[in-house]
């Protein structure tokens, strides 16, 4: 199975001035772990996670001062829609992330998380026994 059969094409996108709460709110709007930081000044694509804004908030900063741009991951591994999910899982293990951001070319077209990649490698749900 590949990348492309597992991730999600709800690529949320933020600009790096966005508040955490700002990023929080689309986050949980859209039901999604992550957001992709489009900073054309800092080098592009960056990634923000529901982790980040949690160790932020952790830390006694203000949700509503911080900004996007000083959490942000610009050290970002890419995914093709092409790569296995073991590759996947794999740059993940490997890098201690649970997000990656996928690109057709320079596009960020997807991102595929440790839970999509579970879903497609577990079972479908069975009903609970009566």
């Amino acid at each position: 199975m590949l990348v492309r059969d597992a991730m999600s094409t709800v690529v949320l996108t933020i600009g790096p001035d966005h508040t955490l709460r700002q990023a929080a709110t689309l986050m949980s709007a859209r039901r999604v772990g992550a957001a992709v930081v489009f900073d054309p000044d800092a080098g592009g694509v960056g990634i923000l996670t529901e982790r980040d804004i949690l160790n932020s908030v952790g830390l006694g900063q203000s949700p509503d001062t911080e900004r996007a741009h000083a959490h942000t991951t610009t050290d970002v591994v890419f995914a093709t829609p092409s790569w296995t999910l073991e590759d996947a899982a794999r740059a993940m293990t490997h890098g201690g992330f649970r997000h990656l951001v996928v690109l057709d070319g320079d596009e960020p077209v997807g991102i595929v998380s440790v839970r999509d990649i579970i879903r497609c490698w577990a079972p479908a749900r069975q009903p609970a026994p009566a």
